[in-house]
């Protein structure tokens, strides 16, 4: 049980966040309104998809200097868990988009450039299925994510906050944190962020372990 604290931990953030982020007081904002309620979700997401992919491009730069084919599939695996993270950021993005912006896809340079970002990710995954050999797939595609991962953080950090944008804390539009968002809001954002990236976490393990007992059953036929 004292190695599965954090998984507990997760899970009750999640269930926490998740009910007092759509019973909870929230201001009322000029445009946002009640759709403020949405920076419990969709934020998380993207900080989840983002510590994601640290892990991997962590464990292909320890395959590149070991060698050993096991960081190769926390790699994979993690990207895997990552892009997951990454289509639900984008999914609510654009529900929220709707409701604010007018129409879910505005073509707002944030927008744009976080698809591309996801588009990195899902060409790694195109990249190693199109490689037989096995040592040579995981060395070319660590190098790949190595390479990719700087690339999604100037996408989605620099590029944006150097044109103009509807998205908040870019393209001159003042973050939330310049906003009112009190104290209720506070407990409630920064525990989901904890508990969606420990939940994230949580997926990549669980998809590692069945990579890792896949690979024992085809050894064993």
């Amino acid at each position: 049980m004292y190695k599965s604290w954090w998984k507990i931990l997760g899970a009750v953030l999640v269930v926490f966040t998740t009910i007092f982020g759509f019973l909870g007081d929230v201001p009322m904002l000029p445009i946002l309104y009640e759709s403020i309620r949405n920076l419990y979700f969709h934020v998380p997401m993207w900080f989840s998809m983002i510590v994601l992919f640290s892990v991997s491009v962590f464990h292909s730069i320890k395959y590149l200097s070991s060698g050993h084919a096991d960081n190769d599939i926390k790699a994979v695996e993690s990207v895997n868990t990552g892009i997951i993270f990454g289509i639900l950021g984008i999914v609510t993005g654009a529900i929220w988009a709707k409701f604010t912006w007018g129409q879910a896809w505005s073509f707002d340079v944030k927008q744009n450039f976080a698809a591309i970002a996801l588009l990195l990710y899902f060409a790694y995954l195109v990249l190693r299925n199109a490689i037989d050999e096995e040592q040579k797939r995981a060395k070319i595609s660590a190098i790949y994510n190595i390479f990719a991962f700087p690339m999604m953080v100037v996408l989605l950090f620099v590029l944006p906050r150097l044109s103009d944008s509807l998205h908040p804390g870019n393209g001159g539009n003042p973050g939330f944190n310049s906003y009112d968002l009190d104290s209720r809001m506070r407990m409630i954002f920064y525990p989901a962020c904890i508990g969606w990236i420990l939940v994230g976490y949580w997926i990549y393990t669980l998809l590692y372990r069945t990579r890792i007992l896949e690979q024992k059953r085809n050894n064993s036929l």
